[in-house]
């Protein structure tokens, strides 16, 4: 840490290791008895002049034997940490659409600015601004798409959690659209929180497309709906004129009378999915005179349409926790339809009805239709070993990974994500999150991996990283395989919700994980593809490609470009670039739109093309609540200690904070022994003493 002043204070003083401080006393009758029998007989010296030379000779005989005693020095270094002022200020766009009438913001930024100075040397100020992360740093563009002041307060907090904390200074309108309950994450930043409270309590006239409830994918031919959350405020007596375009073509319409003051209306519209693809479904609320914001009013939904789910078979030796949790991360994506079955009912299921089976603590030799099955097809299988596992049978039926154990006993092993897997991508929070995941339990013996496969997770045993492969994938006879060699995702499932408050890094690994897998159903030797169909504005894009050989093995020796074209004639052409056996592309922010993009390349004499689409939706949340939040903030800063104020009285917050008894300066002492043999300015005293003795005697006439 970087103080403005720091103070120390040092005292030395003697301590005793292991022998008793009395022995000081036969040291100095030492040097005494010494100096006595070497001065006593009498010579022409006078009595003053061997007084002086005796006293010379005691003190250096009384060092020496000191320490041979071998006391300790004890330092004491005192430093004191001023209370550490953390500024906090929402950037978020919400702050400049919805202020109060009278707010200069820019004026309310400079003064913000200054508590810095207001605060002087006395305590030390560090300064962020937050949208959905943690920035340095104040700002003044209030560009923010997303709030999100619970993940503010829990960085803030593991940022400076063994610091002197004194206060943390909220500047906000206390509405936020991601993450949990600021409250909640409040309660462990044991500080006092002062807030500020801007935007504007006084409801106004406006209408907002509040909230849609949808599906992200329907099924072709189907009808599917659209819940819409219409509010109206300060509007009474008018009429709502809700529409809803797909793709720019208008196909509902409906008039709502608005009968109260805040009046709120759900809307159930049923749709039919007539069109494969990725659809864009615009619903409207038309404005009305003197309406305080429009951006509001608008809300746009992307649903994709498919023509058929890919099924999936998830066969189980006995009842596990882990079963009901993959079955709702893997159909949380509408693409794919799970059915799970125990394995003494196995014989109930039409196995070529499914396009991938994962073995969760079986093998294919523990039933024979399923061995049958699978010796006669080329269906990919997932294999999750774990203590009921048949190691021996696991080795024979897949090359991925191999466990060598001399015992059935599990032992607790981490996950650690691997730099470069290149199969399938995983965006960065996810591989952020499986990073720290509790501990899956796998079969305690000896990995290894075959040479073809790619590694995704390697295992922590404890603390010690390990080369041995947790989850790994491999291709081989036209079949792909993946191993996950441990159980307990429950673990994974609970804590990602815990920690984060969704499960979307599990969903993103079961999800890329599928598809890469099933992948190989419709083989097709060049193939390019989006890690997702719809981005979020502001994410950055990434794509895939993959190149086969005549003998279906990945290559990636010539290069793959693609021109993406964005709706509005825009085009962006980038080279991909070349990791493992594959190919990944990360383009970047690009505008808000929807994009077709065409990948080609040329392998030998033959040209490969592959064409595809994807969306970059806009992010609107910022404006749908324009009503601030006040009574967060007053529950934030009353339950802490601290204060809410108007913008219009920020000028005291600097005095509220001198004079808060429980915002103080802690004086730490660090306390430190080292041998006083050590010390080389002891020595040189002992030399100067007996040095003087030498030369006093010396001049005259004793030696």
């Amino acid at each position: 840490m970087n103080y403005l002043a720091t103070h120390n204070l040092l005292f030395n003083s003697i301590a005793w290791g292991s022998v008793s401080g009395w022995w000081t006393l036969p040291c100095l009758l030492l040097g005494g008895l010494y100096a006595w029998l070497m001065y006593k007989q009498p010579s022409h010296l006078s009595s003053n002049f061997r007084f002086l030379l005796s006293g010379f000779r005691a003190v250096a005989v009384f060092l020496i034997a000191f320490l041979l005693v071998s006391p300790l020095v004890k330092t004491v270094k005192y430093q004191p940490q001023k209370p550490l002022v953390m500024i906090a200020q929402d950037n978020s766009s919400s702050i400049n659409t919805f202020k109060p009438a009278g707010l200069n913001i820019s004026q309310f930024n400079s003064t913000l600015g200054t508590l810095k100075q207001l605060l002087g040397n006395d305590y030390e100020v560090r300064e962020f601004n937050f949208d959905s992360n943690l920035h340095p740093g104040l700002s003044t563009t209030y560009g923010g798409k997303q709030t999100n002041i619970a993940s503010a307060l829990h960085q803030l907090n593991e940022r400076f959690v063994n610091q002197n904390i004194g206060a943390l200074i909220l500047s906000t309108d206390g509405l936020y659209n991601q993450g949990a309950d600021p409250q909640y994450e409040a309660r462990n930043l044991k500080t006092s929180i002062y807030t500020i409270a801007l935007g504007d309590t006084v409801p106004r006239r406006d209408l907002v497309t509040s909230n849609i409830n949808y599906n992200k994918t329907a099924f072709l031919g189907n009808d599917f709906m659209l819940e819409v959350l219409a509010e109206a405020y300060q509007s009474q007596g008018e009429v709502l004129r809700l529409s809803i375009t797909e793709d720019g073509r208008s196909i509902y319409n409906q008039n709502i009378p608005v009968a109260s003051a805040a009046f709120r209306k759900t809307i159930s519209v049923k749709l039919n999915a007539d069109k494969k693809g990725i659809h864009q479904f615009t619903v409207k609320l038309a404005p009305v005179s003197n309406e305080l914001s429009v951006q509001n009013n608008t809300e746009t939904v992307y649903i994709e349409v498919l023509d058929a789910r890919q099924k999936v078979l998830l066969a189980y030796a006995s009842p596990h926790p882990d079963i009901s949790v993959i079955k709702q991360l893997i159909e949380r994506n509408k693409n794919y339809e799970l059915k799970a079955v125990q394995l003494d009912k196995l014989s109930t299921v039409k196995l070529s009805d499914y396009g991938i089976i994962i073995l969760h603590q079986i093998t294919a030799a523990d039933n024979l239709s399923l061995k049958s099955f699978i010796t006669q097809s080329k269906v990919p299988l997932w294999y999750i070993a774990g203590a009921q596992t048949d190691l021996q049978d696991l080795n024979q039926e897949q090359n991925t990974i191999r466990i060598i154990a001399g015992r059935t006993d599990v032992q607790e092993e981490f996950a650690v994500p691997v730099t470069g897997f290149s199969l399938f991508t995983l965006t960065d929070s996810t591989i952020n999150k499986l990073g720290k995941m509790p501990p899956l339990m796998a079969p305690f013996g000896n990995y290894g991996s075959a040479a073809t496969a790619s590694i995704l997770l390697k295992q922590k045993i404890g603390s010690v990283s390990t080369t041995y492969p947790l989850m790994a994938f491999n291709e081989a006879d036209g079949r792909r395989t993946a191993v996950l060699a441990g159980e307990g995702i429950w673990r994974w499932n609970l804590s990602e919700y815990q920690d984060y408050g969704s499960h979307y890094a599990l969903e993103e690994l079961f999800s890329q994980s599928i598809q890469y897998l099933t992948a190989n159903a419709n083989r097709q030797r060049f193939r390019a593809y989006p890690a997702k169909n719809v981005f979020d504005e502001g994410e950055n894009i990434l794509l895939n490609a993959e190149l086969y050989n005549e003998a279906l093995e990945l290559v990636n020796a010539p290069d793959v470009n693609i021109n993406l074209k964005s709706t509005s004639g825009k085009n962006y052409s980038y080279l991909f670039s070349r990791s493992g056996k594959s190919y990944q592309l990360n383009a970047g922010m690009l505008p808000v739109g929807n994009y077709s993009y065409t990948a080609n390349t040329k392998l030998g004499k033959q040209a490969f093309s592959a064409k595809g689409q994807f969306t970059i939706k806009p992010l609107n949340l910022e404006s749908r609540q324009s009503t601030a939040n006040h009574q967060l903030l007053y529950n934030l800063s009353t339950q802490s200690g601290g204060r809410m104020l108007q913008p219009a009285q920020i000028n005291q917050l600097a005095n509220l904070i001198k004079k808060n008894e429980n915002i103080k300066t802690i004086v730490y002492d660090d306390q430190r022994f080292s041998d006083l043999i050590d010390s080389k300015w002891l020595f040189a005293l002992i030399v100067v003493l007996l040095g003087m003795e030498w030369f006093l005697r010396k001049r005259e006439g004793e030696v």
